[in-house]
């Protein structure tokens, strides 16, 4: 159980930022900004904590969210390196991956609905960063990045369509999406190696995401895991062809889609 807890937590490490960016529900604290804010102000005094419907609580340390290209896993690292022209960061939180990018010189646009990410990743030297959700962005690029996890942002399997067509209409000539996720199948194991999963309940990689900070509960969030057969599929429905990048240590993948 503790490396199923450890492995969902470690690709939700951004879940919060994403989740926040993902709807426009006026009921979110954004309590994901204000910890940003407080470890960016040294004001860092605890983590935040995270569970889902099928894992424990956890602590995400914030110290995390604010790492180096050296310390990112090597998902990550691949698709900074692939990343090319204008690129769209999506949910950045603390811009960690923007101020790479800038370095390289590209240019890079920083999105997030948290509006204490914006101001976080600002100060650290983002240069273009807006509160923006997603689907309201109207600019097209040369790549769009959604890493952590990045189909969470679709929240349940029936909105994927949707999504997918509108990042479609952002791409420029032979621009690229970047994505990953996690087969999360293996965290309905039993001991024997079988599954438990119920095939009447909804898409297995659907979950309730839940976020602690300095003892307040933010609004549950929707999050999607989603396996990369259907995702292939479901970018074929709307005219993407979906590659896989690299395959990570633990049912992760990175994908690129054109």
């Amino acid at each position: 159980m503790t490396e199923v807890i450890f492995k969902i937590e470690t690709k939700i490490k951004q879940i919060a930022t994403t989740s926040i960016k993902s709807r426009n529900d006026k009921t979110m604290k954004d309590l994901f900004g204000k910890a940003l804010l407080d470890y960016q102000n040294d004001n860092y005094t605890e983590d935040i904590i995270t569970s889902t419907n099928i894992s424990e609580n956890d602590e995400l340390p914030l110290p995390y969210l604010f790492r180096s290209f050296k310390e990112m896993p090597k998902l990550e690292k691949k698709a900074l390196q692939l990343s090319k022209g204008k690129i769209l960061d999506v949910g950045c939180g603390s811009g960690s991956h923007s101020l790479y990018l800038q370095e390289k010189g590209l240019d890079v646009k920083a999105i997030d609905i948290s509006k204490g990410a914006i101001e976080v990743a600002k100060k650290r030297g983002v240069l273009n960063a807006e509160v923006l959700d997603i689907l309201d962005e109207k600019e097209t690029f040369h790549t769009i990045l959604f890493l952590m996890n990045g189909t969470g942002i679709f929240q349940e399997l029936k909105n994927v369509s949707k999504y997918l067509k509108h990042l479609k209409s952002l791409l420029k000539p032979k621009g690229q999406i970047l994505i990953d996720s996690s087969d999360i199948k293996y965290m309905y194991e039993d001991e024997d190696g079988g599954l438990w999963i119920d095939t009447n309940a909804n898409y297995y990689g659907e979950l309730d995401y839940y976020l602690c900070y300095k003892n307040e509960d933010e609004e549950p969030m929707k999050w999607l895991y989603l396996d990369f057969d259907t995702l292939k599929l479901a970018c074929e429905s709307v005219g993407l062809t979906c590659e896989k990048v690299m395959d990570g240590k633990h049912y992760d993948y990175l994908a690129k889609l054109y």
